[in-house]
């Protein structure tokens, strides 16, 4: 769903689920508890002292599992990659093998040979920390190609890991089964984010600079949010086109849809959708139930979707914050309207919003093209004198399901918009809205 800000620390639970059903014992560790407060206060500086102590702790944890982890990534890239290498594969897996690892190589030859190193020097340099993170942003988005090829992954390993993989365990000696080991760069991308809040908390109540620390933290919620929007796109099936050519997924949710029928006439009952906002295009699509042995999140197969060109919003139907409206308008000039709801009026409100900066975006950029010298005049009074009260969905920034969408209940936003017009990305840019993560 469309959530607060990834600043503001909130976990994504499914990933945070994986981590806590298939981390082993070892990836348990946890810092010291809480000391209760003695009849004697202590004083300041022994405070700060303690918790520069404890935040020395999780830095020590986090450098204590990435040494697990490298360990595990190993038993898969020169346990099972190098054997079936040597010895060959079985003729209905050959060329779909690379499908079932995807770039796990890649991912633990950086961490083998340099990641690990750089984040033991913080143990001598702490400060060094927030800075690796910042970064390698860039490189950990290879985390994100990783689970991308998941799904397709989950497919191959399902149809052998019964026979084939399960012998190959045997032959390695493997505790864990290959499903097992597949997951494990899926939870350190979240175990990432967990450490390092618990050790901006310590290290904060020292009274150490923190602003560095949370830009990390920043970075490092955005990159597993990426990670699970991937997983979840691999899990759509029946779109026709290419998911990659709608540009970026902005937000997703599970509302109660009433869809129109033949004839454009709305549905008598709803059903339950799963619905993907693009920049470029909404799809709404049907839950299929349990993923794929050895995952955890369901699939989805496409139903019907709106191209972000012809699509209208009708905000707070019959003056329900819970309710909204998304239309679509035909070739030939005729409206196919899309009721949509659900319990929580932040996940409408917030979807409300970010529908309504899009469709205001469509028209600025319409303007520049029909009156680019008008349109720079507006502009440069705007930047100047700030934008006049109302709605504001073209100023720039993150939103939060809080904020409530000024959104007219009584005319439906862009009916007339050409259906050629896209949304140009820099202006979606301006606007992020961090994704659901519920999925």
């Amino acid at each position: 769903m469309l959530e607060p800000a990834l600043a503001t620390g909130e976990e994504l639970p499914e990933l945070t689920l994986l981590t806590t059903l298939l981390e082993g014992p070892g990836d348990k560790t946890q810092p010291p508890e809480e000391e209760t407060l003695s009849q004697a206060p202590e004083s300041e500086e022994e405070q700060k002292k303690k918790a520069l102590e404890r935040s020395m702790y999780v830095l020590s944890e986090l450098v204590e599992t990435e040494k697990m982890y490298v360990d595990d990534l190993g038993q898969i890239v020169e346990g099972y990659m190098a054997t079936m290498a040597a010895q060959g594969v079985p003729e209905s897996l050959r060329g779909r093998d690379r499908i079932v690892f995807g770039n796990i190589q890649q991912i633990y030859e950086w961490h083998r040979d340099y990641f690990l190193q750089e984040l033991q020097r913080c143990l001598k340099d702490p400060d060094w920390l927030a800075q690796l993170f910042i970064k390698h942003e860039r490189r950990l988005h290879m985390y994100v190609v990783y689970c991308q090829n998941k799904p397709k992954s989950e497919h191959v390993v399902s149809e052998f890991g019964d026979s084939y993989f399960e012998e190959l365990r045997q032959q390695l000696g493997h505790r864990l089964q290959l499903n097992d080991l597949l997951i494990k760069p899926v939870q350190r991308i979240m175990k990432y984010q967990l450490l390092l809040k618990d050790f901006l908390k310590h290290y904060s109540r020292a009274g150490m600079d923190t602003e560095e620390l949370e830009q990390a933290v920043e970075v490092m919620c955005f990159v597993p949010k990426r990670c699970n929007d991937m997983m979840t796109l691999g899990r759509l099936r029946g779109f026709e086109g290419k998911l990659t050519a709608q540009g970026k997924l902005l937000g997703q949710d599970t509302f109660w849809v009433t869809e129109p029928e033949a004839g454009g006439l709305l549905s008598s009952r709803g059903r339950e959708r799963r619905v993907f906002l693009f920049e470029q295009i909404i799809i709404f699509s049907e839950a299929l139930g349990g993923g794929v042995r050895g995952g955890t999140q369901a699939g989805y197969v496409y139903k019907s979707s709106i191209k972000v060109s012809c699509l209208g919003l009708e905000g707070n139907l019959q003056g329900d914050p819970c309710r909204f409206a998304l239309t679509s308008r035909g070739p030939e000039g005729g409206i196919q309207r899309y009721v949509l709801q659900t319990a929580d009026p932040a996940v409408s409100q917030a979807w409300i919003k970010q529908v309504a900066q899009i469709l205001e975006s469509q028209r600025n950029f319409l303007n520049a093209l029909q009156s680019p010298i008008e349109y720079q005049r507006r502009e440069s009074q705007t930047n100047s004198l700030g934008r006049p009260g109302g709605l504001r969905v073209g100023s720039p920034g993150r939103i939060r399901p809080g904020d409530q969408a000024q959104v007219s209940t009584q005319a439906p936003i862009n009916g007339s918009l050409p259906s050629l017009l896209l949304l140009p990305k820099r202006e979606v840019a301006r606007a992020p809205l961090p994704l659901d993560t519920q999925v």
